[in-house]
């Protein structure tokens, strides 16, 4: 144990201003066995610096029967609340629960604020040992919760609760809530799915087919075999979405009168589009080419991203009134500051189309890449040489590469800095080139472009590329000026980075909104401008980047831009732009889980074992071209099976608590040093309790009304004496000549929070009771249960006790 101080508070409210001054370096002390999972060696890895003694505060272990209520301080401790008459009188099932906590030892120490504090349990907190001692597991801030593909004997039979989001989810960068969408897909929900989709990503139709899919790379799946196959079932789930574009892409119900202005139709435009005409407002959406979809259009080919579902989504916003302005060059056809005029909000997210300039000798005699792509996605067509060599190692390279090889170049050649595994290209699409008989030909950087004389390009001098990053990992290339080769190729296409073009904002906005680094100056956060009403993202704020964070970006603005055209939270995207996979996003999953019918997360025990996941049918490599998609999408079927491998990663330990089953099911009330909140607000809205209590809100008194009824709490465990519950049951009964007038019911053990029984409640009021009721609301009891493979055990022992708790109501018995 390590040395702390030990400081005695005077009262609970200046108890929770040392403990958030302190910022998480001070521990408050209660009872005595709160502090043994702090201090336990191996299962935290942080001391408190300071211990602040709550024991001295008056009335810390108050217990006074009211007329209406028990008055019970948070530092009552367990014996006297399981031996004192007026709790036995008053609500006999907190007795009962208070003495089944453990050993008279743990009873003389834990205090009722202490056990309902406690955080949630499972073998793994149970037995470190056996596992190599401290886990940083899904409560503990980890990746997954090891209970899903490993010991779950002791944890929950209903599902788990979401803590720390998802990685998959944290992992991409519009947060979008992977997890939620393939929960209801395994259910058979697609339009629940889409719509959970659609919050984050309006456009997954596409994002599927041209997004490095972040999410995957993270997946906990990757631990036992292949990552789950996100792009394949989002493709399914956005081909879905757009054959039903009539539901999803609707008019809003109502007009704000307000208008907004995009200027540029790429993805990030395109999103705010969308998210900002559902909010009802006025949508006018500027952009110098003649279709919409920016690089969506011009910059990807046909065979990754056909364009008629580019189309196909434009058609869908123009139906939600969505108005398109197309072939109209700002600041020349119309000036950026008449564009705001005429506007109440504007976004601008323009892209990056400009050819940077590398100082290459003969630079002026190769072809920019994204031209390149541009014209052949317009015309499906360009002549150029037999012997080509693309420059760069990015996704754009790739496309580059095959499109020349499609087009019929005899020879393909790519260089690049990077060595393979540091490429920034996708590690398919790479291998997809190399299958084409593109050769590569890594750690080598640009020298000169070689003519021979009357200008005509032979090839390209290539010098030794030693190290790209430096030691911070910043782009640094080292190069051995020596060691160079000579590469023939007759054309030479440059797809090292694009540019970003700022003339449209021109002079007076250009002074105002332009960076030092040639961007838009934006918050990256909010992608709010300095000039009032102005947002702006994508690569005119980040510098060439995907699509996907370009989405975020525009949803994000669309959120900020709604609030300040006096729109609804309602109206706008998903958590008012805070993606679900960050910390405060997470939130939002299985708020209020202890109450209902089973809205806690789960995944299928039986799937998620499987290490292989469902691969994209490709074409075969003779049947591919320029027009045609290389790869189909999942049937359903397939989709489905492959959303059952997703784990789901929550939290499915259960919590360790036997009070608070009793305090749900007595609608008690719990007093902090800030408000007053009902035992089911706090102790089954979130996982743990901390989760609820602000920094510093310390819990002062508990107050548990006198309830009509017979009150019981029933406890299933491995060791009588000593051990937590396996399976619990609070129970209340107000019955009359056997008929059920009204009934509380609240199971501990079987999910993450105390879990009431609303359902059997219901079935229940009203009803004699005999062997066949019992029967009846044991077996609703565990309607929803969803076992986790070796814990099925649970639902046995909870029928058992719902039985026991009814027949014993009876009259006689």
């Amino acid at each position: 144990m390590k040395q702390f101080n030990h400081v005695n508070a005077a009262s609970f409210e200046e108890a929770g201003r040392m403990l958030k001054d302190s910022k998480g370096a001070a521990q408050a002390m209660a009872g005595g066995s709160d502090l043994l999972g702090v201090y336990k060696d191996g299962i935290l890895k942080t001391y408190p610096e300071t211990v602040i003694n709550l024991k001295k505060i008056p009335g810390f272990d108050v217990l006074e029967a009211q007329e209406d209520c028990l008055k019970i301080g948070a530092g009552c401790r367990l014996n006297r609340i399981a031996e004192e008459q007026a709790v036995k009188e008053a609500c006999p099932a907190l007795a009962e629960a208070a003495y089944s906590v453990a050993s008279p030892l743990i009873r003389s120490i834990g205090t009722i604020g202490g056990n309902i504090c406690q955080d949630v349990r499972c073998w793994y907190y149970r037995y470190p040992d056996s596992v190599g001692k401290a886990l940083d597991c899904k409560r503990k801030g980890g990746k997954t919760c090891y209970a899903i593909n490993g010991e779950n004997r002791y944890h929950s039979v209903f599902g788990g609760m979401d803590c720390h989001g998802s990685p998959c989810a944290r992992s991409c960068p519009a947060g979008t809530d992977v997890p939620g969408y393939m929960e209801r897909l395994r259910e058979g929900d697609w339009d629940g799915a889409a719509r959970i989709i659609l919050r984050y990503n309006p456009m997954p139709m596409m994002t599927s087919r041209i997004c490095p899919h972040l999410c995957q790379d993270d997946c906990n799946q990757c631990t036992y075999g292949d990552s789950v196959n996100v792009h394949g079932v989002e493709r399914s789930l956005g081909d879905y979405i757009l054959e039903h574009a009539e539901e999803y892409y609707t008019a809003p119900e109502k007009e704000s009168g307000r208008k907004a202005a995009i200027i540029g139709a790429g993805p990030g435009g395109l999103a705010a589009a969308y998210y900002l005409r559902k909010a009802g407002h006025r949508v006018v959406v500027y952009d110098r080419m003649e279709k919409a979809g920016g690089v969506l259009r011009y910059g990807i080919p046909h065979y990754r991203l056909p364009k008629d579902i580019v189309d196909a989504y434009v058609d869908a916003l123009a139906h939600m009134g969505v108005e398109f302005r197309l072939g109209v060059c700002v600041g020349k056809d119309i000036t950026v500051e008449e564009i705001q005029q005429e506007s109440d909000s504007l976004y601008m997210g323009t892209g990056a189309w400009k050819q940077p300039v590398l100082g290459l000798e003969g630079e002026n005699l190769t072809q920019f890449g994204l031209n390149f792509l541009v014209e052949v996605n317009t015309y499906l067509e360009k002549s150029m040489g037999s012997q080509v060599l693309v420059c760069g190692g990015g996704n754009v390279a790739m496309d580059v590469a095959l499109t020349a090889s499609r087009l019929g170049a005899e020879e393909v050649k790519l260089v690049c800095l990077e060595q393979e595994h540091e490429m920034p290209a996708a590690s398919e699409e790479i291998a997809r080139a190399k299958e084409e008989g593109v050769k590569l030909y890594n750690g080598w950087g640009l020298g000169r472009i070689v003519t021979d004389g009357s200008g005509k390009v032979t090839g390209l001098e290539a010098k030794k590329c030693l190290s790209v990053f430096n030691g911070e990992h910043r782009f640094s290339p080292v190069y051995d000026e020596e060691d160079r080769m000579v590469m023939d190729a007759d054309t030479i296409i440059l797809a090292t980075g694009q540019r970003v073009d700022l003339s449209f904002l021109g002079e007076r906005f250009g002074e105002q909104l332009q960076s030092a680094r040639g961007l838009i100056d934006a918050d990256t956060e909010s992608f709010k401008t300095k000039k009032e009403g102005i947002y702006a993202g994508g690569d005119a704020v980040t510098g060439p980047d995907i699509a996907i964070r370009a989405i975020q970006a525009g949803r994000v603005a669309a959120a900020g831009m709604n609030r300040d055209l006096g729109g609804s939270e309602e109206d706008g995207p998903a958590c008012g732009g805070v993606p679900c996979g960050s910390e405060e996003g997470s939130r939002s999953r299985c708020s209020g889980a202890g109450t209902g019918s089973n809205p806690f997360l789960h995944f299928d025990p039986k799937s998620v074992g499987t290490g292989i996941s469902n691969k994209l049918q490709e074409l075969p490599l003779e049947e591919r071209s320029l027009v045609k998609e290389d790869a189909a999408s999942f049937d359903r079927g397939t989709a489905m099976a492959e959303a059952g491998r997703c784990m789901n990663c929550g939290c499915y330990a259960v919590s360790p608590s036997d009070i608070s089953p009793v305090l749900v099911m007595a609608e008690a009330e719990i007093v902090t040093t800030e408000r007053t909140l009902s035992a089911e607000e706090l102790l089954t809205r979130e996982l743990t309790v901390q989760d609820i209590l602000n920094p510093g809100e310390l819990i002062k008194e508990i107050r548990v009304p006198r309830l009509k009824g017979r009150m019981h709490y029933d406890k299933k465990r491995v060791r009588d004496a000593i051990d937590f519950a396996i399976v619990s049951l609070a129970s209340c009964l107000d019955v009359t000549d056997d008929v059920i007038q009204g009934v509380r019911l609240v199971y501990g053990g079987v999910a993450p929070v105390p879990y009431r029984m609303t359902h059997v409640e219901e079935f229940l009021k009203g009803r004699t009771i005999t062997e066949e009721v019992a029967e009846a609301a044991a077996e609703l009891a565990v309607r929803d249960a969803r076992p986790m493979g070796k814990n099925e055990y649970k639902l046995f022992m909870m029928k058992d006790l719902m039985r026991n708790a009814i027949l014993r109501a009876r009259s006689g018995d």
